[in-house]
């Protein structure tokens, strides 16, 4: 009888050791790194849609894929470390947002795949051999957005009559997409018949003397460049052009809906959607050299009618009718 009840206990430990024994036997799941110059603060949408093309692929966040996010805060000296970080974690695939994230991850690892967004030619920047076929661990997306400078300078000439000089925002940190966008604008300004006035801006605190100077010097409007840099400063770049009284125009809806006055560029959000469905490929074994990289087709014109009537604006039929949204 005694034999009986140990051979039962033996029997009833064994089983309830099988699932664990199971579960320990399951592959780990994979862990997605993503790398941003900016900060938590203000991406949610972005998130989301990154969330939404991973699901797109068959990938939910805490079922099948784990996701370690990393944000430098818009201090760009610390995304070398923060890459490396993702590295030593062993990673599956980063993704990156901005060309500052995509060097550092670059930098970084020539083995892990990466998955970038960008707003300018890939190529140019050094990050594939090809559009057709990037050639190495990096593959992503261009939102094309350093490279519609010229016409957002011609939308800006369309919103503002009159208009002669105009002051150009530079990040000299972001000298990659800044070289694109300085060019374009130059050459579309002689051409226009337009003076053009840069200043260097690398701090929260040379953004607020470039606008101090603005104030005495009086250019006829403000031209923001698209640059992580920038767009991570946002709010206070539409709050300073409203207090000056100075027309702006910007390459992301993000500063118009902060107050801004127009923007020209295409859907940043949406790019970030694409970003998980080709991490997500990834996942699913796709090499990253192979992929393609994705170009932005579709550019929306966005202007925020209450900020031109408070500039004593008046936005004309012809802009109202290209406008893909006007905020009231």
């Amino acid at each position: 009888m005694m034999r009986r009840r140990e051979f039962i206990t033996l029997v009833g430990g064994a089983a309830a050791a099988w699932p664990l024994a199971a579960r320990a036997q399951q592959p780990a799941m994979p862990v997605i790194g993503f790398l941003s110059s900016t900060s938590p603060d203000g991406f949610t949408e972005r998130r989301r849609k990154f969330s939404q093309g991973l699901k797109e692929q068959g990938f939910v966040e805490g079922e099948n894929v784990a996701i370690v996010y990393r944000f430098a805060d818009n201090q760009a000296d610390r995304l070398l470390e923060l890459a490396a970080d993702l590295v030593r974690r062993k990673v599956a695939v980063i993704a990156t947002g901005g060309p500052p994230a995509t060097f550092a991850a670059q930098a970084a690892t020539a083995t892990i795949p990466i998955t970038f967004l960008v707003a300018d030619d890939p190529v140019r920047l050094g990050l594939a051999a090809s559009l057709s076929r990037p050639g190495s661990n990096m593959t992503g997306i261009n939102v094309f957005n350093a490279e519609v400078a010229a016409k957002r300078l011609e939308l800006l000439r369309d919103l503002v009559p009159g208009v002669a000089r105009i002051a150009v925002l530079v990040n000299p940190a972001d000298a990659a997409m800044m070289e694109t966008q300085l060019r374009d604008v130059d050459t579309a300004a002689r051409v226009m018949g337009l003076h053009i006035q840069t200043l260097d801006t690398n701090t929260s605190a040379e953004i607020d003397v470039a606008f101090k100077a603005f104030g005495r010097e009086r250019p006829d409007a403000v031209f923001v460049p698209t640059s992580p840099f920038f767009n991570g400063r946002r709010v206070q770049l539409a709050q300073l052009a409203a207090f000056h009284h100075l027309p702006a125009t910007y390459a992301l809806r993000d500063y118009v809906e902060a107050g801004g006055l127009m923007s020209y560029g295409s859907n940043i959000v949406d790019g970030y959607r694409q970003v998980g469905i080709y991490v997500g490929r990834v996942l699913k074994g796709a090499k990253s050299a192979d992929l393609p990289i994705v170009q932005a087709t579709k550019f929306e014109l966005v202007i925020n009618a209450q900020t031109a009537r408070m500039l004593g604006l008046t936005v004309s039929d012809k802009l109202l009718a290209l406008a893909d949204e006007v905020i009231e």
